[in-house]
This record gives structure tokens, sequence and C-alpha cells, in this order.
């Protein structure tokens, strides 16, 4: 009888956890929306803040539905009691949520500029930090739990599907984009029908190029949101992404499917890949870079972008972080790319530091600090 009533104690104390976190959301989402109708700026009148508020306050819903329906995996494992509350980890994930529902109200407004030009970058931004900060909270307090996963799974893709919208409308990235944005929920349907079909699932192989190419898509298009990068480069940014992720769901559902069995295959592809492909692709980005520089000298003028070009190159090359020198090279070519169109080299440069980015820098690197970073669960 204690027992008993001690559990529905702790069922009392997070149903009001979880609808005080709703209503506080709720309570964010209209002081924001105060906030857009007291400014009253010629390109966000009052009509678009009510849309915004319709539109952020839909998704703020959503996200508290996502938590609602899963307040019973608030645990560790499924054999495991109940926490007694969200706890902060949990908390910083919905956080995450909760921005991602202030960047979807800037969703198909007719025009930005200003401030508001600046708002869903650092929105989407900074729920892409936390999405790393909330993990190494989870495990640096013990608090793992199953509701802490299927929520960071939700709002990634959550994330993946405004954030896109927003930049396609900000012509930042190329529609195609979104065939990411939709391709989780296509695998999800596709897995629910299998298994409701009777045909056999099988687990997917653990991956840590799967974990670090979902991060890398939050941060490319938080990056392209802001407007300091040219739209002609970004977009080809968007593309080199966005292919490798299209590349894993579909091997990924040969795996779960049974038409690939085994490892073999993939330890074949990571010998190949660090051996090969990777020195291979450091090269390529380095010839085509020097090709690039010569075609727009006019816009060398800046002795920073050439010594931050310059020193991104001697990082690729050498292997001493490759994957630092890959990024402060991308950055820099959207920042500062001159207002023509790209050239057969540009697209090289792109797609091969692109590459190197994604995979690192393989053989012949003396120091790969940064793939361990970027590998690495935070707090463990």
């Amino acid at each position: 009888m204690v027992r008993f009533c001690f559990w529905n104690l702790i069922s009392y104390a997070m149903n009001y956890e979880l609808r005080l976190t709703a209503a506080l959301g709720a309570s964010l989402v209209l002081l924001f929306y105060a906030g857009l109708s007291v400014v009253r700026i010629d390109h966000l009148e009052l009509v678009s803040a009510n849309q915004w508020l319709l539109q952020a306050g839909l998704t703020w819903g959503w996200v508290c539905w996502q938590l609602w329906q899963r307040r019973d995996l608030n645990r560790p494992h499924s054999q495991a009691p109940l926490y007694p509350n969200l706890g902060l980890a949990n908390r910083l994930t919905l956080l995450r949520g909760g921005l991602i529902a202030l960047a979807a109200g800037f969703l198909w407004q007719s025009s930005l500029e200003g401030v508001f030009l600046w708002l869903p970058g650092l929105l989407y931004g900074l729920s892409a930090v936390l999405d790393r900060v909330d993990g190494f909270v989870a495990r640096k307090s013990r608090r793992t739990s199953l509701l802490g996963s299927q929520l960071d799974m939700a709002f990634d893709a959550l994330g993946l599907l405004v954030a896109p919208l927003l930049a396609v409308g900000l012509g930042k990235l190329h529609w195609s984009y979104l065939l990411l944005s939709v391709a989780f929920y296509i695998f999800q349907i596709a897995f629910w029908l299998r298994v409701r079909r009777g045909f056999p699932v099988y687990p997917m192989l653990p991956s840590m190029l799967r974990r670090a190419l979902a991060g890398f898509q939050m941060g490319v298009v938080a990056l392209v949101l802001l407007p300091v990068f040219e739209a002609q480069v970004t977009r080809t940014l968007g593309l080199a992404f966005m292919l490798p992720v299209l590349i894993g769901f579909g091997v990924d559902w040969l795996v779960v499917t049974g038409r690939i069995r085994g490892t073999s295959l993939f330890t074949r592809f990571r010998f190949f890949s660090e051996t090969f492909l990777q020195p291979a692709l450091r090269l390529l980005m380095v010839v085509a870079l020097v090709a690039v520089c010569n075609q727009i000298e006019s816009a060398l003028t800046s002795g920073i972008f050439l010594f931050g070009l310059s020193l991104g190159a001697v990082l690729v090359v050498t292997g001493l972080g490759g994957r630092l020198g890959a990024l402060l090279i991308l950055l820099l070519l959207a920042a500062q790319y001159p207002n023509t169109s790209l050239t057969l080299t540009a697209y090289l440069l792109l797609f091969s530091g692109t590459g190197v980015l994604l995979l690192g820098t393989g053989r012949f690197s003396p120091w790969q600090g940064d793939a361990a970073w970027i590998n690495r669960h935070d707090g463990a």
C-alpha cells in the first residue's frame, strides 16, 4: 500500500511538471508574440505577428504532445522505475523544442529584414548547440533516460524540417534539400508498415558516421540561415551535405530489411575510405582551392581572407586538423565568394571540402583531435 501511494505521488508530481512545462513554453511564445506586436516594424506588421503566433503555438503544442505521449519513458531502461522528475537534461531538450517552435513562427513570412533576418538562424543555432549540451548533462549527471533519447530524435527531425523550410524560403538552400527533411519520416513509416505486415526487420548497425552526419546537418543549416553567407555557395553546400545522409538512409534500409548482413562490407568500405578516398579528397581540395583563388583574384584583397584560406590549406594537406581547415575554407568562401556564378573548380572545391569535413582526413594525418571531438560522447 505504501509503495502504491509512493508511485502515485511520483506520477502526480511528473504530471504537474509536464503541465507546468507546457504553460511556461506557451508563456514564452506569447511573450515573444507581444514583442513582435509592440515593435510594429514595416516589414513585420501585426498580421505577420499573428501568423507567427499561430505557427509557433502549433509547433510548441506538437512538442508538448511528444512529451506527454512519452512520459512513461522517463526511466533509464524499460525495467527501471520512473524518475521523480524530468531532470535537467530533459528540460534542456525541451528548451531545444521551444527554440525550434520560436523559429517555426518565421516560416512563410512575406519578407524578413533587419534583426528578423537574424532571428531564425540564431534560434535554431542555439537549439543545435543545446543538442550537444543536453547529452553531456545527462551523462555527467547519470540521468540518461529513454525519454531523453526519444525526444532528442524527435526534435532533431523537427528541427531538420523547420530550419530547411526557412532556408529554402530565404533562398539559402535548394528545394531538393527538403528530401532530407522528409527522409526520416519516410523511413519511420516504411519501418512501421514492414512490422505491421509481419516482415522480418533487423537492427541497424552502430555507426559513428551516422551520428556525425546528423550533427553536421544541424550545424550547416544553422549557419546558412545567417545572412552573412552567400546564397550561391550555401545552396551548393546544402546539396553536398545532403547526399551522404540520403545514401546513409538507403544503406540503413538495406540493413533493416536484411539485404545487407554482417559488418564485413562496412569494414572494407572504412578501410578503402581511410586509405584512399579521404587522402584523395584532401589533395583534390587543395588543388581546387589554388585554381579557385586564381579565378577570384579580385576577392583576395583582404589579407585576413587570404591568410585564412592559406591556413586552412596547410591544415588540410598536412592532416594537422584537416576538418578544422576544411571548415575554415568553406566558411570563408561562403562569406566572401564574389557575386558571380560558380565554376567547375569551385564545385569541386565545395564538394571535396564537404567530404573532408564529414569523413575526416584518413591516413597520413599526424593529428585528428577534431575527429575525436566529433565522435565522442561528452560527459561519458
